[in-house]
């Protein structure tokens, strides 16, 4: 079963979030250089909000949403001290959004996933519900891109398999178009410390782990 609201409030109410590092993610940042997002684009589980922060001052039309109204508050004060207004931010439960009577959200033409798929590792249905919601707010011939924790390492926070990506995005609707290697740069905070082993800690504090970058294309 996946985490409480209240677990990810305390997360953001008490700066123990281990992937909250002040910046956007190198392999997103990357995507957006190779002309990877277009369109409009949705940023689930925002947390932090760097990469709508940070797409929003290069222009693009993004809303981050989260579970946590914390991590929307932390948000907003985020963009507003890096001096983008414009940044938006909503509280949106994305697995109930799957089977909502109605699509507040709107559509949007990508989807970047940066560590929000891998928490659904032992949560089947709610992984499956996450996956139906994609297909519904993404339009078709959009694309989602998954940036996720690798088991293929040591690490802390959920690892996953790049089968666990792929076979959750099998079916109608859906192709997926690559799946490679990557990396992805958390924190040590007193939540993790403990799982912290022989990992190396760079001079800014931040740990670079071991990811899968998807890309999965939304078919009619």
């Amino acid at each position: 079963m996946t985490e409480t609201t209240e677990v990810w409030n305390s997360a953001y109410d008490n700066d123990t979030a281990p992937w909250i590092i002040g910046e956007p993610q190198p392999a997103i940042v990357a995507l957006e250089r190779g002309g990877r997002l277009r369109g409009r684009i949705l940023d689930p589980g925002a947390g932090a909000g760097e990469h709508t922060i940070a797409l929003t001052a290069l222009g693009y039309d993004v809303l981050g949403v989260d579970l946590s109204p914390s991590a929307v508050a932390y948000a907003r004060r985020n963009a507003a001290a890096k001096d983008v207004p414009a940044a938006r931010f909503e509280v949106a439960d994305m697995v109930a959004l799957a089977d909502s009577p109605d699509n507040a959200l709107g559509i949007f033409d990508t989807v970047v996933d940066s560590a929000l798929f891998h928490v659904f590792l032992e949560d089947d249905g709610a992984r499956a519900a996450y996956v139906r919601a994609l297909h519904r707010l993404c339009k078709p011939g959009g694309c989602v891109h998954v940036l996720a924790l690798s088991d293929t390492e040591p690490g802390f926070g959920p690892r996953i398999g790049a089968d666990l990506i792929r076979d959750s995005f099998i079916g109608p609707g859906w192709e997926v178009e690559d799946i490679r290697p990557d990396r992805y740069y958390g924190r040590i905070t007193r939540a993790n410390a403990d799982q912290v082993g022989d990992l190396v800690v760079d001079a800014s504090g931040k740990v670079e782990l071991a990811a899968w970058l998807a890309r999965i294309r939304r078919m009619e």
